[in-house]
């Protein structure tokens, strides 16, 4: 049953219990699936299956779990604090200080975000071995289906590429998993270096681009899919991060090359009304690279594919918190923007990414105001005085399917814009001495904001900044980094070449002594 083994080990890569414990579950299979020897192999009508799994696998809680959302969320200066009262989870407040010591280490928190990232990386893997055993039985004259093939295993790859990005941006040298051949190994797995890592991403997104779809993920044959610009994207992201602040880096070419094969494909295009682009209207635009699909089929009951599989589901969690009278505008009030990131936009003289971003709750979060969102929707302050909560994970209720009060319910989870793909574009432009101003003009165009000449590169970071501000996926702690600007925004606090990660969870260096 070695095809199994990769899909539930990743619950024993946070446990220190004994390997023994673990194998009892190993010839569990998947709910929903079959064990791997009832698979008919030679029938290719069933090859998107494991692909199927792994986009599952992202959206049921490995991409999108509270917790580590919350992680990612608290190193930013876009958010005040984690919880609606500062005193829940202290440690959540400490990773926002950059006290990376032993209690954050032993945080039941970042082995979460862990498991959750190598859970999708495992489930990658997996589905790979089943594609290959698929491959096995495809006829050497059949050229549709082995096309096919290569391209559901490099939709695979691209997940599990995307999983060791944000694994190691969280904490830095880490695994590269692709061959976890059995559960022995995994105690013997050495770490890589984050430039390994981004190598590894951009190697993979090399082998495997062109297997994948020429389309826009909303022009795929599965809709939504990952596609050929998916992959570009993600290889633009990690090669920026390669480059860091060293104009000179030969990896500026390759963020440049792949932003202008997106651009020149002329496929994209950015959505024109940046507060629906978060909402119902905006789902799987011309601007969606890659996206987290949910629904509630249009159905006020019955079942419902939503992030999260709890009540601390990812809109809900940063949803009003307070009793706010029966309202589906309600939620558990966590990761509120900071005033910073309020200021900051108002200072710029924002408009369209003010109201967007940004929710407001009561008068100051009195609990004896009201507030009004854009849509109309009334939004009662808390008792913890919080004044602001998440707008792009807002959903008005009159976008809501009747019957449901969950919110967010269904909204899907923007992941790769291509306003990313523009700024990485001027931003590559601008570091090589070519003019960026074209791209640039098209993001603050949708902004409703006047075009700036000449753009240079604090213009074009803070850019990203307001484009992309309490997106949940670290964006802005990520640029601060690479730029090595992170010193100058968090002061005292932060300390070059310690605190740009956080540290490997204890359970997993009890597991591996190789992950200290």
């Amino acid at each position: 049953m070695k095809t199994f083994q990769y899909v539930l080990i990743a619950s024993c890569l946070g446990l220190s219990s004994s390997l023994s414990s673990c194998n009892k579950f190993l010839d569990k299979p998947l709910e929903n699936q079959q064990r791997s020897e009832e698979i008919d192999y030679s029938n290719t009508a069933l090859m998107y299956g494991p692909v199927s799994g792994v986009y599952r696998s992202a959206s049921d809680d490995n991409l999108v779990h509270w917790i580590d959302l919350s992680i990612r969320c608290m190193r930013d200066d876009d958010y005040q604090q984690a919880a609606p009262n500062p005193n829940d989870n202290p440690e959540l407040m400490g990773i926002k200080n950059f006290q990376n010591d032993v209690t954050i280490q032993s945080y039941w928190g970042i082995n979460q975000s862990w498991i959750s990232y190598y859970s999708l990386v495992i489930a990658a893997n997996n589905a790979l071995i089943e594609l290959d055993n698929f491959a096995e039985k495809i006829p050497v004259s059949n050229a549709a289906d082995i096309k096919l093939n290569r391209q559901y295993k490099a939709e695979v790859r691209f997940l599990r590429a995307y999983a060791h990005l944000m694994v190691s941006r969280l904490f830095g040298n880490v695994p590269i998993l692709i061959d976890s051949d059995n559960i022995g190994r995994l105690a013997t797995i050495q770490k890589s270096t984050v430039a390994e890592v981004r190598q590894f991403i951009i190697d993979e997104m090399n082998a495997c681009s062109e297997d994948l779809e020429d389309a826009r993920p909303n022009q795929s044959k599965h809709i939504g899919a990952v596609t050929k610009y998916s992959a570009l994207l993600l290889k633009a992201k990690a090669a920026a991060d390669l480059a860091g602040n060293d104009n000179g880096s030969a990896h500026w070419n390759d963020v440049l090359d792949a932003t202008n094969k997106i651009i020149a494909s002329g496929r994209f295009s950015l959505y024109p009304n940046y507060y629906e682009l978060f909402k119902i209207p905006g789902k799987l635009s011309n601007e969606s690279i890659f996206e987290l699909q949910y629904s509630d089929f249009g159905l006020g009951t019955g079942d419902i594919v939503r992030p999260g599989v709890d009540w601390g589901t990812f809109f809900k969690w940063q949803g009003p918190s307070g009793d706010q009278k029966g309202s589906p505008i309600s939620g558990a009030g966590w990761v509120p923007p900071s005033q910073n990131i309020v200021d900051f936009l108002t200072n710029r003289g924002e408009t369209e990414r003010l109201k967007t971003t940004i929710l407001y709750c009561g008068v100051d979060g009195n609990p004896a105001t009201t507030s009004l969102t854009p849509s109309g929707d009334v939004v009662y302050g808390n008792p913890f005085g919080v004044k602001y909560f998440n707008g792009k994970a807002y959903l008005p209720k009159s976008q809501m399917t009747a019957g449901r009060m969950e919110y967010g319910a269904n909204n899907n989870v923007r992941i790769l814009r291509y306003a990313d793909v523009l700024l990485l574009n001027a931003e590559a432009k601008v570091r090589k001495g070519q003019n960026g101003d074209e791209p640039f003009r098209l993001i603050r165009e949708r902004a409703k904001l006047a075009p700036i000449t000449n753009v240079n590169l604090n213009q074009i970071l803070d850019e990203r900044r307001a484009e992309f501000a309490c997106e949940w996926w670290g964006e802005r702690f990520n640029d601060l980094v690479r730029t090595e600007r992170a010193k100058e925004v968090f002061g005292a606090k932060f300390t070059p070449g310690v605190s740009e990660y956080i540290p490997i969870p204890q359970t997993q260096i009890d597991a591996n002594p190789n992950f200290r």
